[in-house]
């Protein structure tokens, strides 16, 4: 029998591959400018979103912004941990927890390599070369897609391995395709407002943490009412501070608007 993915030996091959990948990755990009002939003043990196200006905005807004969406899963895990705050800060600060966390090769897949290597092909590659085809909104809807099914070769293994019934493994591979497209157009978004690849990084490690909101657990919680007031409360300032939040005034000169025309519909919804 194969060894399933969670397998460490199985983690470490994919790890080889996905970073072989991964690095190769903007090299297409390269030659997409050279056969299309895109003028643009922005260096690649830049238009990858490798650059210092605005870095410490990008680093904390976006997932910060990210965390008031999550405000009713955050609060329902705090009503759940055994910890207090000052325990968990003691956690959080302690070397020895986070040399636990770099040595596990789960933490590692889920937490660094999945959210870095993600977004490095889906959103640093993948939008400035959409962008000048598309214009900037459809591309942060068309991206997602590639980004959904990239993730249906789970379908491949548990079938493979018959982890579930032919129906289950189908509707749970429709609900991961339709929760990775949202999720993918919202840090194809925060990369275009930002310029930054750092923003979605951090934004996909800390919702491949969080997972899923347990909603069906919060409606039995002895704490409901509560826990579902923040739920609403986290939704309606996530889209209250989502354009505030994300201003690009915020992060400096965004390099993906050297692609767009200026003046144009297009520029002034990404760029102003």
């Amino acid at each position: 029998m194969y060894p399933q993915r969670d397998h460490p030996a199985v983690i470490k091959r994919r790890f080889t591959s996905v970073l072989i990948v991964s690095s190769l990755s903007p090299l297409f990009l390269c030659l997409w400018k050279e056969l299309t002939g895109i003028k643009t003043d922005a260096p690649l990196l830049s238009l990858m979103g490798f650059r210092f200006e605005g870095i410490l905005t990008a680093t904390v807004l976006p997932l910060l912004l990210t965390m008031v969406l999550f405000l009713g899963p955050l609060v329902q895990l705090s009503f759940d941990c055994p910890w207090n705050f000052i325990d968990g800060l003691k956690v959080a600060f302690d070397p020895r927890f986070w040399m636990l966390c770099v040595t596990d090769m789960l933490w590692l897949r889920n937490q660094v390599i999945a959210p870095l290597t993600e977004e490095l092909v889906f959103r640093a590659c993948m939008l400035p070369m959409l962008v000048p085809c598309t214009g900037s909104g459809p591309a942060i809807f068309t991206c997602p897609l590639f980004f959904g099914i990239a993730h249906f070769h789970h379908v491949i293994e548990q079938l493979r391995f018959r982890q579930a019934t032919v129906i289950s493994i189908f509707l749970s591979a429709a609900f991961q395709f339709s929760y990775t497209a949202v999720f993918g157009a919202y840090t194809a978004f925060i990369f275009l407002r930002t310029g930054h690849l750092i923003g979605p990084v951090l934004c996909h490690s800390f919702c491949n943490y969080i997972g899923f909101p347990a909603i069906f657990s919060a409606l039995d919680h002895p704490r409901c009412a509560t826990i579902l007031m923040f739920y609403f409360l986290g939704v309606a300032l996530f889209f209250l501070m989502l354009y505030p939040m994300t201003d690009p005034v915020l992060y400096g000169d965004i390099p993906v608007c050297h692609l767009l025309e200026k003046g144009s519909a297009e520029y002034h919804s990404i760029c102003s």
